[in-house]
C-alpha cells in the first residue's frame, strides 16, 4: 500500500492539532508554514477531514482549527480511510477480506493476502493519533 502525499499531510497536521487539544485552535496557515505544506493542498485535506467530522472551526482572532475527540479517541486507520477513500491493498479483496476476484478463481494467494489486509488494518485500528505525538 502506497499512501498518497494527502495522507501524510492529513496525519502531519493532525498531529499539530493533537499537541494543542483542550488549548488553542490551530490555523492552517500556521501549520502550513510549519510543515512546509502548501496552504491550498491543505485547505482540501481539511475540507475532508470537516466533513467527516473529525475536525471543526472557529472564526475570529482565536479561530482555527480543533480536533472533534481527544487524540486518543481517533484512530490512525478512520484517518486513512478519509483521506485515502480505498483501503484495498489487494484488487481481488475489499478491506472488510471478501474476495472479489475477477477469474472466480480460489487460489492459494487468497488466504495470504486476506491474512496481510487484516493484519494492516488491525494495525491502524490499534494506533490512535495520541500515538504518534
Amino acid at each position: 500500500m502506497k499512501f498518497s502525499t494527502r495522507t501524510t499531510y492529513g496525519l502531519r497536521a493532525l498531529i499539530k492539532l493533537s499537541e494543542k487539544f483542550g488549548k488553542n485552535n490551530v490555523s492552517l496557515a500556521s501549520i502550513s508554514r510549519d510543515e512546509h505544506i502548501s496552504l491550498k493542498y491543505l485547505e482540501q485535506i481539511f475540507s475532508s477531514l470537516k466533513k467527516a467530522n473529525l475536525v471543526k472551526s472557529e472564526k475570529g482572532a482565536t479561530g482555527g482549527y480543533s480536533l472533534v475527540k481527544k487524540p486518543e479517541e481517533i484512530t490512525i486507520f478512520e484517518i486513512i480511510e478519509i483521506l485515502e477513500k480505498d483501503m484495498n491493498l489487494f484488487r481481488c479483496i475489499d478491506q472488510h477480506g471478501k474476495v472479489n476476484c475477477n477469474f472466480k478463481c480460489n487460489c492459494g494467494a487468497t488466504k495470504v493476502l486476506i491474512n496481510v489486509q487484516r493484519a494492516i488494518n488491525d494495525t491502524l485500528k490499534g494506533m490512535s493519533l495520541k500515538d504518534l505525538i
